[in-house]
């Protein structure tokens, strides 16, 4: 898939603009800019939305759209909601969680407002430092009578240790979930991820490498509980005059459903973007001392969405924060994922004041990641090039540090 960047980085390396040389890139460059696919196909989507008056109330594009993730995720069921956090406030009702679920604080923060939403204590664990996922050991450390469930996150795309969670989930009577908002495409020990645990919710929204906009999309197994989430999504409709459940309204519309059947038709070329760009920052990236690009497992199937860089600052000479600072001021809005972690955020810092202290790989990361640009929008040369801003930073922090306290910086 051929895309042309909306900047152009120059030819050759340029004074930092931290230190008083022009930006690197005369646009902003985005974390998460929308992937967009194919601008005709989907005005020809909307045309026929148009033409069948059929908006919205579970359309012919919602039920392809489903079709199509049900095939991709090799699941029996798919339901397609109006976003993912909606999704994971259904799910979650849906499986019956009550009292105590345990999740990452490493998230973002509607993981743990979907339970909060519904008046459910998130109990946060720590996580694996090399995988950025749940910590199965230290998941069972934090098990009470009240606890009734387990929230997995596959971060960055990367499988959570499924089998670990699983096991001690049977053993202690728990349901387990999982938000793979990160996950389309991926793949577990071969298998696809959203057939595990009870149920897996997926993001489109449209910072995610496959966007219907706004949308998200619940993939099981289990046939009672896709029965039930339909009801859930749509006030508990069961036909025209017949509302036998309580619900809400976290149905998706048939726009979205054409934007996201629209990503799914270039997904393996969002992919392939993705894979190329992130081999130019590993080649870009290679031997700075500090500096580690979260990798992938090429035995298993991934998107790619996400270019992870962790920042030891006694290593590096620089912080993950002066780097961002050094990226902004390059028009490299680079991202601190996750910051802070959800435990420093309301209403969970002051409902749970003294968690921090038994977060400590989670605490290191949220001082330490940060997510660098990719997508369609960008181009390996500007890989490469953001490569070079971060190589020169590090070759003079003092400059760099000394330009920032000073205020003449970004």
């Amino acid at each position: 898939m051929k895309s042309t960047p909306a900047r152009t980085a120059s030819a050759a390396p340029a004074p930092l603009a931290l230190l008083g040389g022009a930006p690197r890139f005369a646009a902003p460059l985005h974390v998460g800019r929308p992937n967009i696919g194919d601008r005709e196909r989907f005005m020809r989507r909307v045309e026929k939305i148009l033409d069948n008056a059929w908006l919205t109330n579970n359309g012919p594009f919602v039920q392809d759209f489903e079709r199509r993730i049900a095939d991709l995720v090799e699941t029996e069921h798919a339901i397609a909601m109006c976003n993912a956090t909606v999704a994971l406030e259904i799910t979650t009702r849906g499986l019956g969680l009550k009292g105590q679920v345990i999740v990452p604080s490493f998230t973002f923060v509607a993981t743990a407002h979907a339970l909060q939403w519904q008046e459910i204590e998130p109990v946060f664990a720590d996580v694996d430092p090399v995988t950025h996922n749940l910590d199965p050991a230290r998941v069972e450390e934090l098990i009470t009578p009240r606890t009734t469930g387990i929230v997995g996150v596959h971060c960055w795309g990367r499988p959570c240790d499924v089998e670990g969670l699983q096991e001690v989930a049977d053993r202690h009577g728990l349901q387990l979930m999982f938000d793979a908002a990160h996950a389309i495409g991926c793949t577990h020990g071969g298998r696809a991820i959203g057939s595990f645990g009870r149920a897996e919710v997926f993001s489109f929204h449209a910072t995610k490498v496959c966007n219907s906009f706004e949308g998200g999309v619940v993939t099981t197994n289990d046939g009672e509980l896709a029965e039930k989430l339909r009801l859930m999504r749509n006030f508990g409709f069961a036909g025209k005059d017949s509302v036998i459940y309580v619900g809400s309204n976290g149905k998706m519309s048939e726009v979205s459903a054409a934007m996201g059947l629209t990503s799914l038709d270039a997904f393996e070329d969002f992919r392939e973007r993705n894979r190329v760009n992130h081999a130019a920052y590993a080649r870009g990236l290679a031997g700075l001392d500090g500096l580690r690009l979260v990798d992938f497992d090429t035995a298993e199937r991934n998107n790619w969405q996400y270019v992870v860089v962790e920042v030891d600052p006694d290593a590096a000479g620089l912080s993950r924060d002066e780097l961002v600072q050094v990226l902004e001021a390059e028009n490299v809005l680079a991202r601190r994922y996750f910051f802070p972690g959800v435990h420093e955020m309301e209403p969970y810092r002051s409902h749970q004041p003294r968690v921090g202290e038994f977060l400590p790989e989670t605490n290191r990361l949220c001082a330490r990641v940060m997510t660098l640009p990719t997508g369609t929008a960008v181009e390996p040369a500007d890989a490469t090039a953001i490569c070079e801003v971060v190589r020169a930073a590090l070759a003079r922090p003092a400059e760099v540090r000394a330009a920032l306290a000073s205020g003449t910086g970004a």
